[in-house]
């Protein structure tokens, strides 16, 4: 009898995790679904062994600024450079942000992987939707469409489209 019961704890306990499990896919899953309207300030922070650099992208009057800084150290601080900047309509932005579905990388925690001795490490913060903030961060791990993502600022960069 006694073995029973413990199975049957057991089984409880699997299925209420198997449901919880469920339940925080399925909040993810909707909220990466989430459609982004309207953005402040961008940033995509990455840095390696030998480089540092940062895409900033602003939002004014319907009119999206996005720039690229290579980030160096010298006189015993960090000074971004600018390297590429480009202008475009804010919708082109929203458009990338939305297919990129970058509402579920909020909380995205990407661990560095034990194999890796290197890697490239990001950082990314964005102000959407009236003052909702997404962040993410990881080593050498990055979000779903994270490569998309950069490609498709780096295509606004070079003034090219699809």
């Amino acid at each position: 009898m006694k073995k029973k019961k413990t199975l049957c704890a057991i089984l409880c306990v699997l299925i209420a995790a198997s449901f919880a499990a469920a339940g925080l896919w399925g909040y993810r899953e909707m909220r990466s679904r989430r459609e982004i309207t309207s953005f402040e300030k961008i940033t995509l922070a990455e840095s390696g062994m030998r480089f540092s650099r940062e895409y900033e992208i602003l939002c004014s009057d319907g009119r999206a600024d996005v720039c690229l800084y290579r980030i160096s150290y010298a006189g015993g601080e960090d000074q971004r450079i600018p390297e590429k900047r480009a202008g475009c309509a804010a919708d082109e932005v929203l458009a990338l942000l939305n297919d990129c579905r970058i509402f579920g990388w909020d909380g995205f925690v990407g661990k560095h992987p034990r194999a890796v001795s290197d890697g490239t490490m990001f950082t990314f913060r964005a102000i959407v939707n009236n003052g909702e903030t997404i962040y993410a961060h990881g080593s050498e791990n990055f979000p779903k469409r994270y490569r998309e993502f950069t490609a498709g600022l780096e295509r606004i960069l070079a003034g090219t489209k699809e």
